[in-house]
Order: structure tokens, then sequence, then C-alpha cells
């Protein structure tokens, strides 16, 4: 939120962590730490450390669009530079918190474009080994200023999971995110190098203001089924990707 303090998000934290000290807290992705770091007027580093003093354990990957000075000049003028993001993100893992890693893709981008940024994380991540999952996201263009001609096709989607498993080899995980693609596609993408389709997820908002028809919500019971039926193994974990159980 623009208008609120450093402080609130601090004692957001805090509290957070003393009502349930054993959930790990997830948050905060490199474009707001930057935003943290303005309204604190401190380094991003030293804003990482108080925020994980006060519970921050891992961040998740957005804001990262596509990493070209183009489309980010185009799509989100005002938004962290490409560079600036990954810069966060090597502090972050310098410091320990492990994060996520995502692009926005079916837009204006080229593929030159998505490959230059899948390659740029490539690099970050052999530099600090602290990405966890790299995340597409499909576009939505309903109620969006830019538009679009449409929404990605399945074959586009398959191929760029199977791309960024190849170009990715040091991501431990590659996510086949199903709000974005749906879940009968994610089922498929398990076969082209997706190791994870995301939880049960509950009211998903964003994508859906841009138009996805996608569920708001999955039960377990569905996910395990839609994994077992595509010949894998489903297995539940937690943010760490630690195995909390097998089905």
């Amino acid at each position: 939120h623009p208008d609120l303090p450093f402080a609130y998000y601090v004692d957001m934290l805090r509290a957070i962590r003393e009502i349930r000290p054993d959930v790990h807290l997830q948050a905060f992705t490199c474009v707001e730490i930057h935003h943290l770091a303005k309204l604190a007027g401190k380094p991003v580093d030293e804003t990482l450390r108080v925020l994980m003093d006060a519970g921050l354990g891992s961040m998740p990957g957005g804001g990262a669009e596509v990493f070209n000075p183009r489309i980010r000049q185009l799509t989100c003028p005002d938004k962290l530079p490409g560079e600036g993001w990954l810069e966060v993100a090597r502090t972050a893992h310098r410091l320990g918190p492990r994060t996520n890693a995502t692009m926005l893709y079916g837009h204006i981008e080229t593929i030159d474009e998505r490959l230059e940024h899948l390659d740029a994380l490539r690099r970050c991540q052999d530099e600090t080994g602290g990405f966890l999952a790299f995340i597409p996201l499909a576009y939505h263009p309903k109620n969006t200023e830019l538009g679009g001609s449409g929404n990605t096709t399945g074959v586009n989607d398959l191929k760029n999971i199977a791309v960024s498993r190849l170009m990715l080899d040091n991501f431990p995980h590659i996510k086949a995110y199903w709000v974005m693609i749906g879940p009968k596609l994610a089922q498929v993408a398990l076969s082209f190098g997706a190791d994870d389709m995301d939880g049960t997820v509950k009211e998903e908002v964003i994508t859906h203001m841009a138009g996805a028809e996608t569920e708001q919500a999955i039960g377990h019971k569905t996910l395990i089924r839609l994994i077992q039926e595509a010949g894998r193994e489903p297995v539940q974990r937690d943010t760490l990707y630690n195995v909390m159980a097998t089905f």
C-alpha cells in the first residue's frame, strides 16, 4: 500500500510470528522490497535484515515481468528495472532468504526477449544458487490497459515451460501454475518439464480480474488425482520444498 509506513510491515510480520511462530512467512517481491527500502530510508540489505529479524523467511518471485528495457518502458515504466530486480534477489540470497522468479509472457515481448530473461535468471542463479522455483505466468489481456490479441495458446504455454526447464537447469523447480493456464493444461505440463502445479490456492483475485476463467480454488483431492493420472507421484511440500507427505 503506497500510504503505509515501513513500520507497518515490520509490525505485521512480528504480529504474525507472535501468533503463529510455526508458520514460515514468505512475503514481499523484489519490487516491494525496493519500495520498502525507500520508505525506510535504508539500503536494501539493511531493510532485508530488519524484515528478517521480524520474521521474513523467503520471498515470492513477482514483479520480474520481462527484464528487457524496451518491454519495461512500454508495460511498467515506473517499476524497478530488470537489473534492479536481479540485484535485490542477489542481496536476499546473500543474506539467506530463498526466492522464486517469474516471467510474464504472451503480451508484446519477442521470443528473443523471453530468452534474454531466462538467461539473466540462469546467470544470477549461477552466482547465488538462491532461487527455488521459476514460475512462467501467462498473460491475460482482459481489463488491462495493454490489451492484446488474446490469451496464450496451449502450445505456447507448453513450449515456454519446456524451454524454461532446458535453460534453467540450475533451478530446482519449474512451476505450471494452474491458475494461469488451467488445471488440465498444468497436468499436461508435468510431461513438459514442470514438477510443480502450485497448491490449492484460495480465492485467487489478480489473474481473474484480468479475465481468467479457471477455478479460484482447487481441493487437494483434485490435485492428487490430476497428478496421479499424469503418471506422477503427488508430493505435499512446504514453502521451501521440503517433503511433508506423499500420496
